[in-house]
């Protein structure tokens, strides 16, 4: 009988142990998958933060750009006033001695093509009242129009204090934008170009290449868009909604993150990337986080070290991959400094195997431009200089402005056939020196811009960029000795007495 009694207590004891158990491992499951989950959103909470930030810079960053952009313009709309003829003229006049009209006309003509050469411009030219036009004003416009031309040109003057004004979607035509200047009550100074021209204003850096960057105007038509086929139409709903009548602002929600700020005339860029794809990689571990952690119930502690470990560095590589945005020099559209060594570097460390040259390029003479026309000029041949590398080098060569009229170039593409890398080098160092020779700035073109050059080779005049970089230095001291406006390369200075003096 009392061995009857003990078995039912026996099985309590075995029922409290497995409940126990079964308890145990519940709290702990439960424990584990809190934790996990609280780390998850605290790691949401805290990259969306950091997101949010890395946006927010880069669009103050485009903002700062087109700020420039239209400056710039405006400053190439002056130098039109350089020539007297062409704010006093009056078209209109019915005085105008015929054959007088015309040399002042081609006079005036003669300088606004010459200025619009220095950018792709669509029209740079002059509307009078009687939509007579002088310079160049497109076939475009002039049937975008029509009779309205010095009207509705007029119209886009709304500025009164500068009379001036920027504009975009006559009749619904967003493809070019227009800068329109009063001259006089009977004349308009007009410069437009195509939106697609903002590209390079709006260039969006790798990390952030899933953005989508939009310039809009006051009733939120699109300007100028990085994704395809929507310039014209109004701004989506799903970020008009969210980004209201806002100036300035950075708003993230489950959905979007969207950075507002205005610029030039009414005008605003808005960057906007969905959230889910900021928190995609996350969102990928998260089940693998949830299913380690089932199983982590023996060993919580060790296996939830483990799990932060791995939740944290991927993370920290995603933020940290936010970081690298693209540096670019806004003068001459080229990378800065910083990035073009930091771009070098890794070139070369990566493509050990394969030829490279380091061409320094400086500035014959540039200090005489600044003192003689002024900076505005300097600064258009160092935005001239932008031009020239680009049309010279190619997409796969690294342009950079590493001072103020110093440029550097490292050559990567592969030569010809029958051709070796220190002849190819040759060749492009002597289409750089004529298209520098035949560089003229000035309102009449007497000032010539040449440039000194110094050229290393990679790997037997450097293997490092610092290594190149001296090495093509002392060549471009060489080219500056020998009366400039030439090109030296590092090894034919090596048994020369010129080395040993640097």
């Amino acid at each position: 009988m009392t061995e009857n009694k003990k078995l039912p207590s026996l099985k309590k004891i075995k029922g409290l142990k497995t409940l126990m158990i079964a308890g145990y491992a519940i709290i702990i499951v439960v424990s584990i998958l809190t934790v996990s989950a609280l780390a998850v959103n605290k790691t949401d909470r805290v990259l969306k933060n950091k997101v949010s930030s890395m946006a927010s810079s880069l669009n103050v960053q485009m903002k700062l750009n087109m700020d420039s952009y239209i400056s710039r313009m405006e400053t190439i709309a002056t130098l039109a006033f350089a020539q007297e003829e062409a704010y006093t003229y009056d078209a209109t006049d019915s005085s105008n001695d015929k054959y007088s009209a015309l040399n002042t006309e081609k006079l005036i003509s003669d300088r606004l093509y010459s200025l619009c050469i220095m950018e792709n411009f669509v029209d740079y030219g002059i509307v009078y009242r009687n939509n007579h036009t002088v310079g160049k004003i497109s076939n475009g416009t002039t049937d975008l129009f029509g009779e309205n031309l010095f009207n509705g040109l007029n119209s886009m003057v709304t500025r009164q204090r500068t009379s001036d004004g920027w504009y975009t979607g006559y009749e619904n035509n967003f493809k070019r934008i227009y800068y329109v200047k009063r001259i006089h009550e009977n004349a308009l100074l007009v410069i437009s170009f195509y939106a697609s021209e903002l590209e390079g204003v709006f260039d969006n850096p790798e990390t952030m290449s899933d953005m989508t960057i939009r310039l809009t105007d006051k009733n939120n038509n699109i300007i100028y868009s990085s994704a395809m086929g929507e310039v014209g139409n109004q701004l989506p709903n799903e970020i008009l909604e969210r980004s209201g009548e806002r100036n300035s602002a950075t708003i993230i929600d489950n959905e979007y993150l969207i950075t507002i700020n205005s610029c030039g005339d009414d005008w605003f860029v808005i960057c906007s990337i969905p959230t889910s794809i900021i928190l995609n990689e996350k969102n990928e571990m998260r089940i693998y986080i949830y299913l380690i952690a089932l199983f982590s119930a023996v060993v919580a502690v060790f296996i939830g070290i483990k799990l932060s470990l791995m939740l944290t560095a991927p993370i920290e590589d995603f933020v940290s991959n936010l970081n690298v945005k693209a540096h670019i020099d806004q003068l001459t559209g080229i990378l800065n400094k910083l990035s073009f060594e930091e771009s070098s570097k890794l070139k070369l460390t990566s493509e050990q195997n394969q030829n490279h040259a380091l061409i320094i390029i400086d500035l014959d003479n540039f200090k005489g431009v600044n003192d003689t026309l002024g900076h505005a000029y300097g600064d258009i041949v160092l935005a001239n200089v932008g031009n020239i590398l680009r049309k010279t080098f190619s997409k796969e060569d690294l342009l950079g402005r590493i001072g103020g009229d110093e440029f550097c170039v490292l050559l990567n593409v592969s030569p010809p056939k029958n051709m070796n890398y220190h002849e190819f080098a040759r060749t492009k160092c002597e289409e750089l020196c004529e298209e520098f020779r035949n560089n003229y700035t000035g309102d009449d073109g007497k000032y010539k811009i040449s440039a000194s050059i110094g050229v290393s080779l990679f790997p037997s005049d450097g293997q490092t960029f610092e290594e190149l970089y001296s090495s093509s230095d002392k060549a471009l001291y060489t080219s500056k000795h020998k009366g400039k406006d030439t090109y030296t390369f590092f090894s034919e200075l090596e048994n020369s007495t010129e080395v040993s003096k640097t």
